[in-house]
């Protein structure tokens, strides 16, 4: 292991934190009719009970100002065939959802088809967390889909995930 040092720059801390791998998830609702959405990898299980996740969302965002009021979200877990959506879902500008299978309830949480598992929230509480906020939601309903891999985020881009067949000895 080389030394420790201090990190000096954003970019050195970004490409860090890129080192540990984490799922990405869309946040969405239907909001005023239209879909917004938004990609977030800072996803955690929080509580059993009551039922909490938690995202971290950079403070500022124009498209969590639109979500946060909601009274329902749809948190997919996004799968290995996602990287594009993921993208898609992360742009700053153009139609977010064109192309896009989903489904809406309701309440207007909104869920992107072929995910490995679907949560539906409402917003418990805004933490703030330096550049960002942990948010808080309690999970409503929800389900997962068997035998579908998973999207992940490591070292600035998506990877997928193939599972390790142990072979049994003789």
């Amino acid at each position: 292991m080389n030394m420790l040092s201090n990190i000096s720059d954003d970019a050195e801390l970004r490409r860090l934190f890129g080192r540990f791998p984490t799922g990405v998830t869309t946040l969405c609702a239907m909001v005023d009719g239209q879909p917004v959405g938004m990609t977030a990898s800072a996803f955690v299980a929080v509580s059993l009970k009551p039922q909490l996740v938690s995202v971290c969302i950079k403070r500022g965002s124009g498209t969590w100002r639109q979500l946060r009021a909601q009274k329902r979200l749809g948190i997919s877990f996004l799968s290995h065939g996602h990287s594009g959506v993921a993208r898609q879902l992360a742009q700053k500008t153009g139609d977010r959802f064109l192309g896009l299978d989903y489904e809406t309830t309701p309440d207007g949480a909104l869920f992107l088809a072929n995910a490995t598992a679907w949560l539906e929230c409402s917003v418990e509480q805004e933490i703030p967390a330096g550049d960002h906020d942990i948010v808080l939601f309690r999970l409503h309903r929800a389900t997962a889909a068997d035998n579908v891999m998973p999207l992940v985020f490591h070292s600035s881009d998506f990877h997928t995930l193939a599972p390790i067949h142990h072979s049994s000895a003789t």
